[in-house]
């Protein structure tokens, strides 16, 4: 039933209101501790422990396009989609080793701040522009329009007022600042793993009844046995899905740029960790890690059981959009089987991932304009109090254009997991080449970075669009490259990004080689091997991690 009962009201008004209720109460102690400085509006900085850093990372992470947009990929080509949440665990250690221990002795706090540091203003600036024009116009309107598509296709509630509703709930959240929105993702966190658990609990028993027996490792072995085409993590190039998950490279290749740039060099993700100290971060992200090895029970097994039951004759009218089988509607087909009550609980997780993740994104855009471009550009002798202000303002300002662009980008044309992995992967590369060698290699020069800056949006054009004038059959015997419908060979974007990260890096390398020869100097930053060294506990759980992804790689390879 396309709708909501009232028990499925009341128990979405519980959720609303103990995170209003929490988040304001929260709110008012963080006044009473302390004046409205810049920092721990920001930042909270030195107020958020290791498990509300994780939980804040993951709610801020998993919102419409993986409820949704996963959920329709595991649809449509199985558990192979949870490479970006398993790979994504393995990425967080990494970053919690060798990148926080940077950003925390430098005393970094924003990423353009990190670029004006090792580089210089003007790298800064552009990609403080670059930055702020991306969070809204790919990242704040797809996570908006999705959201209220799902809401609708749920509740029966106008996809328009669904926008608005939840840009005012995500406001009311962000404007109470990170600390706010840090322990306020702790229950968001709650209710989008319990919802979540809910729903893949009835979706596996109900491909278990269908198929006359009961239980969710019956339903979970049918599946298995029905569509084991799905449980493959690694696609071999003869694979329909070949282009989106291009074999091995999923392990050796692009998917690290994908992974290490979203977690490591994003505005959006480390803001959560960059207030805290390096143990408590460290375990921050390792919580973390250890909650993305959940996920695809969540997000993945719904969509592969929705497509065992569609295989079976069930919901061949609900999967059709425009008279074409449209995969991302799967998980809200499946939420619309649920019986009242836990229906409502399932809405509240799928408000609970939207909202947080507006609410973290809006937080970033303000971080960003307001310390990195009014701070220094339009108004220098600002005050903390004003400061705090123009942040405010520029939540409002971001989620108001948002709304307002969202429905004419055609978001839900393109898919919505795949429009936005798409148009960020365009600079990805370049970004990820400035971050690395900025850290790690002292020589690299500003203008090394300004290439890698334009230089990877160029190239990755370029290879975009590189199959419309040659030939590129050759890469297919390697695997970089397969046919289209027309027959057109076209390179996997994850390996688009590969080929770019690598001419960004032996360009950046060429160019501070050259630079230092003549005399230039690079300003590097503050790094000695003590700051990687790791506690017992932190390695404890890495292996613990560690040893758990190669087991499900090992198993569903």
């Amino acid at each position: 039933m396309n709708g909501l009962h009232i028990y499925d009201y009341l128990v979405f008004l519980f959720y609303f209101f103990v995170v209003a209720g929490y988040g304001y109460w929260i709110y008012r102690q963080k006044k009473k501790a302390s004046v409205s400085a810049s920092h721990d509006y920001f930042l909270a900085e030195g107020s958020l422990t290791w498990w509300a850093i994780g939980a804040s990372l993951i709610a801020s992470n998993i919102s419409a396009e993986q409820f949704i947009g996963m959920s329709g990929s595991g649809f449509k080509m199985g558990l192979a989609i949870a490479s970006y949440e398993w790979m994504a665990a393995a990425t967080l250690i990494v970053v919690a080793v060798f990148f926080m221990p940077v950003y925390l002795k430098n005393k970094i706090f924003t990423m353009p701040q990190f670029l004006n540091q090792r580089y210089n203003g003007t790298v800064a600036m552009i990609m403080a522009v670059f930055w702020l024009l991306l969070y809204v116009v790919v990242n704040l309107t797809s996570i908006l329009y999705l959201g209220a598509l799902a809401i609708n296709s749920i509740s029966g509630i106008n996809t328009t007022l669904c926008m608005y509703l939840l840009a005012v709930f995500a406001i009311f959240i962000t404007l109470g600042g990170m600390k706010v929105i840090g322990y306020t993702d702790v229950i968001q966190v709650f209710f989008l793993i319990l919802g979540g658990l809910v729903t893949t609990y009835l979706a596996l028993n109900l491909v278990a009844e269908k198929s006359g027996t009961t239980g969710i490792v019956n339903g979970f072995k049918i599946m298995s046995d029905q569509a084991s085409d799905h449980f493959h993590m690694i696609f071999r190039q003869e694979n329909k899905n070949y282009m989106d998950l291009p074999g091995l490279t999923i392990l050796l290749g692009g998917m690290w740029i994908v992974n290490l740039n979203y977690w490591g060099c994003n505005q959006y993700i480390t803001q959560r960790a960059l207030g805290a100290d390096l143990p408590t971060a460290r375990s921050g992200l390792l919580f973390a890690a250890f909650l993305k090895l959940l996920m695809p029970l969540i997000v993945v097994i719904p969509g592969i059981a929705a497509y065992v039951l569609h295989q079976q004759g069930n919901f061949q009218t609900e999967m059709l959009q425009g008279g074409e089988l449209n995969p991302d509607k799967a998980y809200p087909v499946l939420l619309n089987l649920l019986p009242a009550g836990l229906k409502g609980l399932a809405f509240a997780a799928l408000t609970a991932a939207i909202v947080a993740s507006l609410a973290g994104k809006a937080n970033s855009i303000a971080t960003i304009f307001t310390l990195d471009i009014y701070k220094k550009k339009i108004n220098p002798d600002v005050d903390e109090k004003w400061l705090v202000q123009v942040g405010k303002i520029t939540v409002i300002a971001a989620m108001g254009i948002a709304v307002l662009i969202a429905p004419l980008l055609g978001i839900d044309k393109k898919g919505g997991f795949q429009y936005i992995q798409e148009y960020t992967g365009f600079v990805s590369p370049g970004i990820f080449a400035m971050f690395i060698l900025g850290f790690f290699w002292k020589k690299t020069t500003s203008n090394a970075a300004l290439f890698a800056t334009i230089g990877g949006f160029i190239f990755s054009l370029f290879f975009k669009f590189l199959p419309g004038f040659m030939n590129l059959s050759f890469l297919s015997r390697f695997g970089f490259a397969k046919a289209n419908s027309e027959g057109v060979y076209e390179i996997p974007f994850i390996d688009r990004m590969g080929f770019v990260f690598v001419i960004c890096v032996l360009g950046m390398v060429l160019i501070s080689v050259f630079e230092n020869r003549k005399g230039v100097k690079a300003n590097g930053l503050d790094i000695d091997r003590s700051m990687f060294r790791l506690s017992p506990s932190f390695l404890t759980g890495t292996i613990i991690v560690l040893g758990i992804l190669a087991a499900l790689y090992t198993v569903f390879y």
